[in-house]
């Protein structure tokens, strides 16, 4: 597909900015207006021998004491209009426990969605509640829990202002019912899972509501479309708590048989493990791990690489995501990241490493937040022995902004030593404009690796104007010499300096078909350190459409500049030659709603690539029959056509979630892709009495495909039996 290049490229903004006016001079009755006043309330506290049986019925005396909550609304998809539903939250709290209850009116309780059964997974296609609590006040951090009907929890912790990550697992109790008038549910959070103040009788809360067959969202308190920290208000009055000794001990005993078809051995063992939680002060948690053992961990998805770099993948083991949010820096995401925790107890190929020891030390004090973490890495293939350190600090300055320093010691990939010192500043500031957001960070780091003395810096800024209706936008600039190493962190392009734009309009008719329309143009330059172009994309999404019902559909058009400095082998013996190469490309994307028993997503991306062509498509196909079943057929296919050659990749996934109760949950996962020429299946079995306490049957193989002769032979097996349990005090 050959697009006429030059021509958009121009009209771009005079383009947004038509189709922005003439929407906005068009759109539907304005949204009511928020109030600017912070909501507050004044919880009453309650005596140990009322607490209620957490069994998803408000029988309890505790909800008649309770403070209640009612006056909630919509945002979405109207921005502070009416619910269609009433909705009415209880909040209260004795010296161990938070207690937040909730009765959910529902005109046709038959239509409630509760259809994920297994502890931990995505809730995006249920009714559900949700709430964060902020114990420290700081309207940038904070804890975020969510539950269905079905009692099935979700949490996870918001790393700044915006950006949850559902990585981390808390221990807390929950259960739900759904009854004539809709449903229930009543939630205990222990203050032992929890860092806080206990000077500060006053939390940032909010609470949320969604009816999924309305795509309705309600909120007691929330800011542009969306609820988080900054948004939130406050649960006062709270006095008296404690947690106990502080001390939570986790054991574990992890019994393995492995087999190696290929070399024709076999082994087995039993690895005890431990980890120790102890609050030093209640906001102030000092971590140990012992003979550390992730093999219960999920997968990866496989991915095929047609760049030059490598990919990023995301941290999924509990220790490491522990206080997660505190060792943040920058915004950074992934290039240039001075700390990515999966740099630890994995090889670069991805084999994991012993880690023999282990201890983190995380909380607030005052307004500082410190994280300090120390890990000591069991030698593997050259690799001698490591001892990693990571030291971070955040001061909270001014009303939502921050500013801190990070410093890292030791390289576990390698026999070379390595220090890196970083600052940053985070700034934030919902109300310079009215009803919007400006935000900004600016950071630098530098490395010392041994042998290396010069260009080891990396630094960047950036402004944004992140809003959800109307003008957003985003600019900026970063560069990332040519020696500069992360050992402990991430860097897939070094020897460059990159600029960013982008501008859209998200327009919001509030009609019965269409929720939202967006335009956008994306604007992105990669020069090296010495002024060369190396890459530049300019991305125009003329529209992106989300339906009431939850569809989704998008056109993306690319023009992208790339200078190769030397060859790039991107198949076995094809190799795209050193040169500068300019091509076109347009995408294509579907969505349907994951509300739907059948929901299919796929995106079709065709057009020039270097000298040559490229056609891809991949999508995702799930049926979910019944709460108890869930199956997703996934698949990714390319085929590349160059001068040099052409050559096709394919990636299949294949998803099997059974889940018996809300205790019992058996996930199969089975991938297979042709570049590797291999198959690898994943089975776990859980059984997850309560928070906190777990067993696992862990069943992994992997297989060698011969495409010529369709056949697949026995690379390798594992199967692991897993008890973990923790014990509070």
């Amino acid at each position: 597909m050959r697009l006429s290049r030059g021509i958009w490229r121009s009209r771009t903004v005079f383009l947004l900015t038509a189709c922005a006016a003439s929407l906005n001079a068009t759109a539907a009755d304005e949204p009511a207006v928020a109030s600017t006043a912070v909501k507050t309330v004044c919880l009453e506290y309650q005596q140990r021998n009322i607490a209620p049986v957490i069994d998803g019925v408000l029988d309890d005396a505790i909800w008649a004491r309770a403070t209640r909550i009612d006056d909630l609304h919509q945002f979405q998809p109207v921005d502070h209009g009416e619910p269609t539903e009433k909705s009415e939250f209880f909040i209260s709290y004795d010296e161990e426990f938070l207690y937040v209850g909730a009765r959910l009116y529902d005109s046709d309780p038959a239509a409630i969605s509760a259809r994920q059964l297994v502890q931990g997974k995505t809730l995006k296609f249920d009714d559900a509640i949700e709430f964060l609590l902020d114990p420290f006040e700081t309207r940038r951090t904070g804890y975020w829990f969510q539950l269905n009907p079905n009692g099935i929890r979700r949490d996870g912790v918001y790393e700044s202002a915006t950006e949850i990550n559902r990585d981390w697992d808390g221990i807390w109790n929950a259960q739900a019912n759904i009854d004539e008038l809709g449903w229930t549910a009543e939630i205990a959070i222990p203050f032992k899972t929890l860092n806080f103040n206990l000077g500060n009788s006053k939390w940032g809360f909010t609470i949320a509501r969604t009816i999924a067959r309305k795509k309705e969202e309600i909120a007691w308190s929330s800011f542009d479309r969306a609820i988080n920290p900054g948004s939130a208000g406050f649960l006062d009055c709270i006095r008296d708590i404690r947690q106990g000794r502080g001390l939570d001990i986790v054991p574990s005993v992890a019994l393995n048989q492995s087999k190696d078809f290929t070399a024709g051995s076999t082994s087995s063992g039993m690895e005890p493990s431990l980890d120790a939680y102890f609050k030093i002060t209640p906001s102030l948690t000092a971590a140990l791990t012992l003979n550390t053992d992730f093999s219960a961990t999920e997968v990866d998805d496989r991915q095929v690489n047609l760049t030059r770099f490598s990919l990023f993948l995301p941290e999924k083991r509990q220790f490491f995501n522990q206080d997660l949010d505190i060792f943040s820096f920058g915004g950074l995401e992934e290039n240039g990241r001075p700390f990515f925790s999966r740099r630890l107890g994995l090889s670069d190929s991805g084999e994991p490493v012993d880690i023999l020891a282990g201890g983190k030390l995380s909380g607030r004090i005052g307004r500082w937040n410190i994280g300090v973490l120390d890990v000591l890495q069991d030698e593997f293939a050259d690799v001698d022995k490591a001892n990693v350190f990571v030291g971070r600090a955040a001061a909270n300055i001014m009303q939502e902004s921050s500013v801190g320093l990070i410093y890292t010691n030791g390289n576990p990939q390698a026999n070379l030593d390595n220090q890196l010192f970083g600052v940053d500043f985070r700034y934030r500031n919902t109300r310079a404009i009215p009803g919007n957001t400006i935000q900004g960070v600016a950071w630098y780091q530098r490395s010392d690796t041994e042998g290396i003395n010069s260009d080891e810096e990396a630094y960047g800024w950036r402004v944004e104007y992140p809003n959800s209706e109307r003008w957003f936008g985003e600019l900026g600039q970063w560069t990332i010499e040519e020696n500069f190493n992360p050992a402990v962190g991430f860097v897939n392009r070094a020897d460059i300096v990159g600029t960013k734009a982008e501008l859209g309009y998200t327009f919001t008719p509030n009609g019965k078909f269409l929720r939202n329309v967006t335009f956008k143009s994306i604007f992105e330059n990669i020069d090296n350190t010495d002024g060369a172009l190396e890459s530049r994309e300019f991305v125009l999404e003329p529209f992106s459409v989300e339906t009431q019902h939850g569809d989704f559909f998008e056109i993306r058009l690319r023009q992208l500049d790339e200078v190769l400095v030397e060859d790039f082998e991107i198949s076995p013996g094809i190799v795209i030659g050193a040169g500068a190469y300019t091509f076109d490309r347009a995408q294509f994307v579907l969505e349907s709603a994951l509300e739907r028993r059948f929901a299919l997503s796929f995106d079709i991306d065709t057009g020039e690539f270097y000298d040559g062509d490229l056609f891809k498509i991949g999508g995702d196909l799930s049926w979910r029959p019944s709460r108890h079943l869930f199956f997703q057929f996934g698949y990714e296919f390319n085929d590349v056509e160059l001068p040099q050659g052409a050559f096709i990749t394919r990636l299949l996934r294949l998803r099997a979630d059974v889940a018996i109760s809300a205790k019992w949950s058996w996930l199969n996962v089975l991938q297979y892709d042709n570049v590797s020429e291999t198959a690898g299946f994943n089975s776990r079995l859980r059984f997850n009495p309560q928070a906190g306490q777990d067993m696992f049957i862990v069943v992994n193989r992997q297989f060698n495909i011969d495409p010529l002769n369709s056949h697949a032979s026995s690379a390798t097996s594992e199967i692991v039996l897993k008890f973990r349990y923790t014990f509070r005090f």
